[in-house]
């Protein structure tokens, strides 16, 4: 039971990593309010693909809830009714949330699709939080850690409703994108944990301090860096699709989040050398410089080559990735893994 927990738990980690995939494609496309209402999608489950489907029509079924456009604001069913031949507001509500009311199908698809991959992830974190309940008697954290993680999921799921509520609100974009780090990092900890065999690896005091904050170092550059990505998305609302002017006047997020990646190099190269000189083990640690390379290089590209495709993708992308290995790192370099040494 145990293998098969820490196998389902893996897929979780694949499955949110796919989420935060997503979210980033719906950033670079603009597609957050692509479904304006929550959890559904214009009031369907399966959103509509043309405008003339949101559209009111005469003689026409409608069922509670199904969301139309009528000059320029969004109307909601009230309750299952057939219309006239003319537009009745009498069965409608004002949708008074946010006042965004455009439709474009492929906004909505792709916001649709980061919705559905929420949806999926969640599948195997309620299996491996009943396969929990199995474990309790040897592995009681397991289960109170699943419990979490649900418990988690369900958060990020009502954060994701007061973005589109707030018409994607720059501190709630920053909060749902920290949340989804913790559940990272909470799964991570599961993954850990539950680990069969370990190799050994030789504690460092130092090494353990400095990286703890080079992994906060990172936290604090994926925030600044949601900032700035919102700085870009209101140039585009206010100058359009011109690349090369989203950065023509940069906030002070920018400058210090491009100042402090060069303290994010240093201090992780200083983790690399200190590793090899001492031999402490944390082979990982390669994964991470790797990282910190290509978020450098996907930097410099949006900066100087004016915002390759995908290249915003690839940069929110990466910095998750980076700061989930180091956070098992952390947990590598824990005291409380054995006496004498970490474990791996």
């Amino acid at each position: 039971m145990k293998v098969k927990f820490r196998k389902t738990v893996k897929v979780a980690l694949v499955l949110v990593y796919l989420v935060i995939i997503a979210g980033a494609v719906v950033r670079m496309t603009g597609s957050g309010m692509g479904c304006p209402d929550w959890p559904k999608c214009f009031g369907y489950y399966i959103p509509p693909t043309e405008l003339s489907e949101l559209q009111f029509k005469p003689n026409h079924d409608y069922k509670k809830g199904v969301v139309i456009i009528v000059d320029e604001t969004l109307q909601v069913a009230k309750e299952n009714f057939t219309s006239g031949e003319s537009l009745d507001l009498s069965h409608w509500n004002k949708y008074t949330a946010h006042d965004y009311a455009t439709f474009n199908p492929v906004h909505t698809w792709v916001e649709y699709i980061n919705r559905l991959s929420g949806a999926l992830s969640g599948i195997p974190i309620l299996i491996f939080t009943i396969m929990s309940i199995w474990l309790w008697k040897d592995r009681k954290r397991y289960l109170l850690l699943s419990i979490f993680t649900v418990v988690a999921m369900g958060f990020q799921a009502w954060l994701g409703k007061t973005v589109v509520d707030s018409n994607l609100a720059p501190f709630k974009i920053t909060i749902h994108m920290v949340m989804a780090l913790v559940i990272v990092a909470v799964i991570l900890y599961l993954i850990f944990i539950s680990k069969e065999k370990f190799k050994l690896v030789k504690f460092d005091p130092l090494f353990k301090n400095v990286l703890i904050f080079a992994t906060l170092l990172t936290l604090v550059q994926i925030v600044l860096g949601t900032q700035v990505r919102q700085h870009v998305d209101e140039q585009v609302k206010a100058i359009g699709y011109i690349k090369s002017l989203w950065l023509d006047n940069p906030t002070l997020d920018f400058y210090i989040h491009r100042t402090l990646s060069i303290l994010v190099l240093a201090v992780n190269v200083w983790l690399y050398y200190r590793n090899k000189k001492q031999h402490l083990g944390y082979t990982k640690l390669d994964w991470v410089l790797v990282c910190i390379a290509l978020e450098i290089l996907t930097g410099m590209a949006m900066y100087y080559f004016d915002f390759p495709f995908s290249t915003q993708t690839l940069h929110l992308v990466i910095a998750t990735i980076l700061i989930g290995i180091q956070f098992y790192i952390v947990l590598e370099s824990s005291r409380r893994s054995v006496d004498k040494t970490a474990i791996a």
